[in-house]
């Protein structure tokens, strides 16, 4: 079992930067596959990025390689979005899982525990 609380979230302008923090419990942790994604207003959700239990491997969408750095603290329990070069697309709940399955996994499939959100919005 892994309890998942998110926070960083907010109001940002284009180009601008953020970085979300999704803090953990529970023994399971650090052996989880670790993710990120989004859902938009009237939008399915989608995948953002996702990392291994170690930290060894990361995976991003797309729509986010080369602005967005997924990362872990396995001492703090913590992982990290870190989103530079922000878009007015990139607006959205952002939520925190981890895979109680697989040691890496970037389709929403393999999440089985999922934070409450948090919002990001681009905007001037």
């Amino acid at each position: 079992q892994v309890h998942l609380v998110e926070s960083g979230g907010g109001l940002v302008p284009p180009g601008g930067s953020l970085r979300l923090s999704c803090a953990a419990s529970g023994r399971t942790f650090r052996s989880s596959a670790m993710g990120w994604f989004r859902q938009a207003l009237g939008k399915e959700r989608e995948s953002v990025a996702a990392i291994s239990w170690s930290g060894s491997r990361t995976g991003y969408a797309d729509s986010v390689k080369g602005r967005f750095t997924i990362s872990r603290d396995n001492a703090k329990n913590t992982v990290y979005l870190r989103m530079n070069s922000l878009k007015p697309e990139d607006t959205a709940v952002y939520y925190c899982a981890a895979s109680g399955n697989y040691g890496f996994a970037l389709f929403l499939a393999a999440y089985n525990y999922w934070g409450q959100g948090t919002q990001v919005t681009v905007s001037s």
